[in-house]
């Protein structure tokens, strides 16, 4: 029997919207848009497996 070790495979990222500058947090693999809950511009966009990220990522949080 083979016991594999499962890390966390996914990561939540602290970004900034490019207009607005305010700071959210979204998920690595988000399966529904994220917009800036300010100024409403998209910030991630699902693809099938990681999201395409349309902000600036500051921070990998665990």
């Amino acid at each position: 029997m083979v016991r594999v070790s499962r890390e966390n495979r996914s990561k939540f990222y602290q970004v900034k919207c490019p207009d607005c500058e305010n700071e959210q947090v979204i998920f690595q693999r988000a399966s529904t848009k994220v917009d800036c809950v300010v100024c409403g511009k998209v910030l991630a966009e699902p693809s099938g497996g990681n999201a395409i990220i349309n902000a600036e990522i500051l921070a990998e949080l665990e």
